[in-house]
This record gives C-alpha cells, structure tokens and sequence, in this order.
C-alpha cells in the first residue's frame, strides 16, 4: 500500500511585510468579511461535474490580501494531509493559504465514476475552487506536488489569466520521461534479482503480494522521503496510506510503482512550457523519484521560469529538505509579489 506515494511541504523564513504596513498577528487571523470563520477556515465547496453536482473540502489559513497560495496534493486520489507541515512556517511568513481535497479524495465526496477521472475535468473543477473562494491575479498562486504539479501545469495552461504566480513542486512535465528515468535509473538500484522478482509480481498484477512492498522499501526510503518508514511523518502516513482512494489512483496513475500505467500513461506537457507566461517556480531535488535534471530543464523552457534545486531531497523534499525548500519557496513568493507591486 505504501507504493501510492507522492507528497508535500514544510517551510520557514521571516521576509519582507506582505500588507500595507507591517502586519501584527491579529491581521493575519482577523476572520471579518470570511464566511467561513465560523467553522474554523473550513468550506465544503459545489462542484458542477458531468457525473452531477458533489462537494469539495477546502480549509483557509491566514489572511493576505497579496498571497494567496492554493494547493494541490498529489496521488491522484491522495489527500491534503501531506501539507499540514505547512502550519509550522507559513503563518509566520504571514503568507495565506489553502488546504483542498479533490474530488475523490477522502475530505471530499467520493463518486465512483469513471467519467470523472480525466485531467480536463479536474481543471475545470480547480477553476469552481478557485471562483468559490475569491482568488485572482492580484493574488493567486497556485503550488502542485507530484501529481498536483501535473494539475497546475494543465490549469496554467488554461487559465494562466487568473494566476500571479505558479510552483511545480517534484514533477517533470512528461509521464513518458518519468517512466524512462524510473526504468534507467531508478529500478536497477534495487539490484538485479530483486528486480526481477518485483517485475514477475507486477506481470502477474500480484500487487497485495507482502513481499511486493518489502522490496519496495529500500526506493521509498531512498527516493520518496529520506527516513525509515517507521519513522515517516503521520500525516505523509494518513494521507498517502490510510487515506488513499484507490479507486482515483489506480485506474489513472496504474496498480504499480514500477512506472505509470494508467490514464496519464502518455500525459507530455514539455512542448506548451513556453506558453505558461507567469513567474513559475520549479523544485526539484537529487534524490526525488523525477529526474532532477529534467525539471531544471523545465525550467529554462519557461518564460519567467526559476529552479530551485534540493541538494539533500527526495519526492517529498518538503520534509528530507525542508529548510531549502521553504526558504526558496518563500522567496519566490515574495519576489513575484515585490515585482507585481513595483510594477
């Protein structure tokens, strides 16, 4: 079951005032003019499907006229929970921003429904969001991770109008070039008889098989967050592991980690790069499970793209290199902010 990861972040860095004049604790948790104060952030948002109308779960944090940051976990199918790092920093950054589970997700309602499962409708249903909670230009950004760096590429390039800022966080913008760099570099790490025995399994859709897991370890521990999995974060556990709907990831992301196999199987973006015009951060780190030189490439074919590189990271970077990560983050935020005022 631990083979459904992908996950997000942690933060830190006291920058530059982000209100009018300098902003003291009672504006960042003033709750005037905010519907959903009286339930903690909390709003449970309608969303216009063509399977009919469901609800998504979404939690505001803080307030920041000028920073907004929604964002978009990974799976597909995981959940939010990953993300709660976030409250260890952000807040003191005085940065405002949004936890949402997507539809299928475990916060959110759960319909099984095939049609649901394409990544124009989950565009369209961040676009509700988006419209329900009052983001724009002057103040939206939007973070992916993993498979939510997929989505925000995908929105971007649909509704870049609406956005001030962007960060893919740990994903290459081509499902064809993650499978390669699985297959060429990532697999045989795990030695040759192991991998043919994890091959044989998969070949064999054996994927409830304990011993397809254990042999899973040494990658997950290597590549997707930098500790013994006892010792991994709880919320990387409820939300990648507990809480997964299988149902979502696995008829679009595939049954194995030995490469995606699913819906996305030939999801490639690399070529629409140059039309995504907004400041655009990308993080990448050397250990992650998507070749960190790809992203740094991505980011080159941006327009106003920047690459941020993880020395000591893996896919949840956000946790095995959290000091760069928000550092860099935040810096981002900031600049694009600074940049958009001064102009």
């Amino acid at each position: 079951m631990l083979r459904f990861l992908v996950a997000l972040s942690f933060g830190l860095l006291f920058a530059s005032p982000v209100f009018a004049s300098e902003p003291t604790l009672r504006d960042y948790h003033a709750n005037a003019n905010h519907p959903d104060a009286w339930q903690g952030g909390v709003r449970m948002i309608p969303i216009h499907t063509p399977a009919g109308d469901f609800r998504v779960w979404t939690r505001r944090v803080g307030n920041n006229p000028r920073i907004k940051v929604l964002l978009l976990h990974g799976g597909p199918g995981a959940t939010h929970e990953p993300f709660e790092v976030f409250d260890s920093f952000l807040p003191a950054d005085g940065v405002e921003y949004y936890y949402y589970d997507q539809l299928g997700s475990y916060y959110s309602d759960q319909p099984d429904d095939p049609k649901l499962l394409n990544i124009d409708r989950f565009v369209d249903e961040v676009e509700q969001v988006r419209v329900a909670l009052g983001l724009d230009k002057d103040n939206f950004y939007l973070l992916g991770h993993s498979w939510g760096g997929m989505l925000a590429i995908e929105y971007a390039l649909k509704h870049q109008d609406h956005l001030k800022g962007l960060i893919i966080s740990n994903m290459v913008s081509s499902i064809p070039a993650y499978n390669k760099y699985a297959n060429d570099v990532l697999m045989p790490e795990l030695g040759a008889a192991n991998l043919a025995e994890l091959r044989k399994l998969d070949a064999a859709k054996d994927y409830a098989n304990p011993r397809f897991e254990e042999l899973l370890v040494p990658h997950y521990e290597h590549h997707v967050l930098r500790r013994p999995m006892a010792e991994w974060p709880e919320p990387v556990v409820r939300g990648f592991v507990r809480h997964l709907n299988k149902k979502v990831y696995v008829p679009m992301q595939g049954p194995s980690e030995l490469g995606a196999s699913g819906i996305l199987v030939d999801w490639d973006r690399t070529e629409d790069l140059k039309n995504i015009t907004v400041p655009t951060l990308v993080i990448g780190a050397r250990y992650d499970t998507m070749d960190p030189k790809y992203m740094e490439m991505m980011s080159k074919r941006l327009p106003r793209g920047e690459y941020l590189y993880l020395p000591n990271g893996s896919h949840c970077s956000y946790y095995d290199d959290q000091d760069a990560y928000f550092a860099g983050l935040l810096k981002f935020l900031h600049t694009t902010d600074d940049a958009k005022q001064g102009g």
